[in-house]
């Protein structure tokens, strides 16, 4: 036995191995103390003597619970079961590494989460290390993809498909610098991104000479493909099983969706909450009404990746109202898609061999519901519930051989037998019969020796620790024939046995036997039937996905009241009475303050203002939630909502630090700022939030200044800046496509009250020292704080109570005379000034001088064409 688990161990030396003993798996020496420590399992040894064996184990229907701990820890966990019957070995039971289990190459229903994708992501850099190959598989769906992105993208692209494990060469270049915080990072031999090895595995397992034929190219996708077959070669490796369920590997072409860096998904919490990294409070809470996990799934990745085309957006879109519109034959379709199961991971679980009788039948449980909801979808008017229509695949000839062969509640093993239904096969229930006893024989045996005997109280029995038996009565026991075998002695009987009934009873036993195999045999038969339509089931999984998605987005537009966006290719923006759709649910029914966001015809740069806690990052984020929202095709909270197309979108939204990388919160805030005006395009969406507020006031009033004139003159793309440096509001004087708005409050015996509403116009006031008291600080620092306020708006605030570091701007436009933010500006009369020796000039030549610079002044105010 211990051969055996030497040997298993030598297979996978890096993996924890669970070794199938009976009833338990069992881990031995290192392994055993590793797994003691990690998920507390009770440490004991076998061998007592010098040199004692650690070992440690569990019951066999604990493996889920245990495997999903270790995989959680981050262990490689390689599982060895017993793959040979024990009645008919001969000798020791045959053990073998039937998979190797990592967080990436989980497919067991007990350890997924069904509402989400479980992705394992490869990387191979390029020659030249400014580029990478990326790849990512869904083992339990077999969804397989492949692309190359720049290095300065690759963190992004990561962010969107969310790896929980990522394969890397070893000793390939310095990743980004939060690489690995979210997954778990498995180098592997650079061979094994080998690109001449990945083409030959991939082409050997699609069936195809090249992969030409895939849409690849050599030079432009040498990378990606390196990474595919990195992933290829990593499944080979872990799985014991077929990899057929993964049939296609697609080409993800980076710029057809919407890009959302990583900053940004965080920032806005689109999947995961900043405080805790839950689901739970993100956006795709609230969006999700899916009723099925692969609907649930699909929403996920339309959030992740938005569409950037306005005819594909109208599509969904155009789903989406025409199910907002009938909402009784929603609810019924959506009745009917509660009822179905995971087909997208049945049929993997199928193909893989993995699957169980339980599992067929919830595959013909599910098929059983689509005539209905193909008749829901016929007649539909929308493109896209018309292909939808003709899409879903009945699979008929799959639904029926599952519905004949199988029993409505089927057990999870198929050696357990009892599954197959009656009248399905002759032979089977030929055994049945037998192997329960066979009424029918026993009556007429027990009739035939009752008028043989002469004993008229004679019965024939069975129970299962003697088998069967003939009871005689002790006042008949005379009559008894002298075949009849003493078998028990009773207090008021004896019980026998014949040489007849001694051969039934074997032929009973071997029937039973003989009948587990047959219906394991039939079960095979069945699953292969089954995966012979996986490819038509795996397309019909897809339809009932997309489905779910519209009708949740549907039902979830009509109880919330939400409108219809219209998309356009233009940079407007004019969204009345928007509201967060996060905090409109989970704050009180009609509590949340709705606000317009309009930019109109020349606007593209709009600074909020106002106290803390007013609103201001709140209305900035729902702009960009609801941009979002419109371009993965659904509603948005909203009484009217036009929305130009943006190809990115920017959140600098928080504070946040990286002190484990030298990186303090100033310096996270000004790398991901300099990555929006490095990247930011006229289409883009920018939303900032309180930039510059992590260094001194003159620093960071500064750089907020600069950064507000470099989007305004280099990029030109709708921006919404929320601060509290009320010198920016300034801006509008000389940035034409500049405006303020202000969060309102209203004072009252020297308290505030938020009001919430967005207007025009820029606040005089953070009130900080009011939202301090109401934070609990205590009342003697507001009282101090409050003086030094006002000694210091005493130094700093002009005779018209603006800020002296603001001054007025003495020029309308971009190309006359301005002060800067803390005096005058570069300017020739400046040079001309320096220049003059005043000590060689007459009183008249100063004089002439002076009138010449007012004349020259005078011209350059006046306005100048842009």
């Amino acid at each position: 036995m211990m051969q055996q688990y030497q040997d298993a161990k030598a297979v996978c030396p890096d993996a924890l191995l669970l070794f199938r003993m009976g009833d338990f798996y069992e881990l031995f020496f290192e392994d055993a103390k590793t797994a003691a420590r990690a998920v507390g399992l009770t440490l004991t040894s076998r061998d007592k003597g010098d040199n004692p064996v650690p070992m440690a184990g569990f019951p066999h229907h604990q493996l889920d619970s245990y495997l999903g701990k270790l995989i959680q820890l981050g262990f490689r966990v390689a599982v060895c079961e017993q793959i040979e019957d024990p009645r008919q070995a001969k000798g020791l039971v045959r053990r073998e590494v039937t998979r190797v289990v990592t967080r990436g190459t989980v497919t067991d229903d007990g350890l997924l989460d069904p509402r989400e994708s479980n992705y394992l992501a490869a990387i191979a850099t390029s020659a030249h290390a400014r580029d990478a190959g990326l790849a990512w598989v869904e083992l339990s769906t077999g969804r397989f993809f492949c692309t190359t992105v720049s290095m300065e993208r690759l963190s992004d692209e990561l962010a969107r498909i969310q790896p929980v494990e990522c394969l890397t060469e070893e000793q390939s270049p310095a990743p980004p610098a939060n690489f690995g915080d979210s997954w778990l990072v498995t180098e592997r031999p650079k061979w094994a991104f080998s690109y001449e090895t990945a083409v030959q595995s991939l082409a050997e397992h699609f069936s195809t000479v090249g992969l030409q034929g895939l849409g690849f190219e050599e030079d432009r996708d040498a990378a990606a493909i390196r990474a595919a077959g990195a992933i290829f070669d990593y499944l080979k490796e872990t799985q014991k099983s077929s990899l057929d369920h993964i049939d296609r590997l697609v080409p993800h072409r980076v710029g057809n969706q919407l890009e959302i860096d990583e900053a940004s998904r965080r920032s806005l919490e689109l999947t995961r909450t900043i405080r805790d990294g839950n689901r739970d409070g993100s956006l795709v809470a609230v969006l999700d009404r899916t009723v099925t996990p692969m609907g649930s799934r699909l929403l996920t990745e339309w959030l992740g990746s938005p569409l950037t085309n306005i005819d594909e957006i109208a599509a969904r879109l155009d789903a989406v109202d025409e199910l907002f519109g009938e909402p009784t034959m929603s609810v019924e379709l959506a009745s009917q898609l509660t009822s179905t199961y995971d087909l997208e991971r049945l049929v993997s679980r199928i193909i893989t061999g993995r699957a169980g009788p339980r599992d067929l039948g919830c595959v013909g449980r599910t098929l059983s519901r689509l005539p209905k909801i193909k008749a829901k979808l016929t007649g539909r008017t929308s493109a896209l519930l018309k292909n939808l229509e003709v899409e879903l695949d009945l699979c008929p000839e799959t639904r029926i051989h599952i519905e004949e062969a199988l029993i409505d509640e089927c057990p999870l093993s198929a050696r357990e037998g009892g599954f197959i239904r009656e009248g399905y096969n002759n032979d089977l229930d030929g055994l049945r019969n037998l192997a329960a006893g066979g009424k029918q024989w026993i009556a007429r045996y027990q009739s035939e020796q009752v008028a043989s005997a002469g004993i008229p109280n004679l019965k024939v029995g069975y129970n299962k620790v003697f088998g069967y038996y003939i009871e005689v009565t002790n006042a008949q026991r005379d009559k008894v024939p002298a075949n009849y075998i003493r078998k028990q002695t009773l207090k008021n009987a004896e019980r026998y046995i014949t040489p007849e009934l001694k051969e039934y009873e074997e032929k009973v036993l071997a029937a039973d036997e003989k009948a587990i195999d047959l219906e394991y045999d039939l079960f095979l038969r069945l699953r292969d039937a089954v995966c012979a339509s996986a490819r038509r089931l795996q397309a019909t999984s897809a339809v009932i996905a997309q489905l779910d998605v519209l009708l949740g987005l549907a039902d979830l537009a009509r109880s919330r009241n939400y409108c219809r966006p219209v998309l356009t290719e233009s940079s407007t923006l004019h969204i009345v009475d928007s509201r967060h759709p996060v905090l409109d649910i989970l704050e009180p029914q009609g509590t949340f303050v709705a606000n317009d966001a309009v930019m109109e015809d020349g606007e593209l740069i709009q600074i909020i203002t106002g106290p803390n806690m007013a609103g201001k990052s709140t209305y900035i984020r729902q702009v960009a939630l609801l941009t979002i929202m419109a371009q993965l095709g659904s509603f948005v909270p909203a009484r009217k909502a036009v929305i130009g197309v943006a190809d990115r979108v920017f959140a600098r939204v928080g504070a946040s630090d990286e002190l484990s990388r030298g990186q303090s919160t100033f310096m996270v805030e000004m790398t991901e700022t300099a990555r929006i005006l490095n990247t930011a395009t006229q289409r883009s969406l920018v939303i900032l939030d309180e930039i510059g507020r992590g260094t001194s006031t003159y620093d960071g009033i500064s750089l907020a200044w600069a950064i507000i004139e470099y989007i305004h003159d280099q990029i030109g793309c709708r921006t919404f800046f929320a601060t509290h440096y009320h010198e920016l509001t300034d801006l509008d004087r000389t940035l034409n496509s500049v405006t303020n708005l202000n969060v309102t409050v209203k004072e009252w015996d020297d308290k505030i009250v938020f009001l919430h509403k967005i207007v025009a116009g820029a606040a005089d006031k953070s009130y900080g020292i009011h939202v301090a008291r109401l934070a609990g600080v205590p009342p003697e620092v507001n009282e101090r704080a409050k003086d030094i306020l006002a000694q210091l708006e005493s130094e700093h605030l002009d005779e018209n109570g603006r800020p002296k570091i603001a001054r007025e701007k003495l020029g309308g436009s971009r190309g006359g005379l301005q002060l800067s933010l803390f005096g005058f500006a570069e300017h020739p009369i400046l040079d001309e000034i320096r220049d003059k020796d005043v000590n060689a000039m007459t009183p008249l030549d100063a004089l002439q001088l002076l009138q010449h610079w007012r004349t020259q002044l005078a011209r350059e105010e006046q306005p100048q064409p842009r």
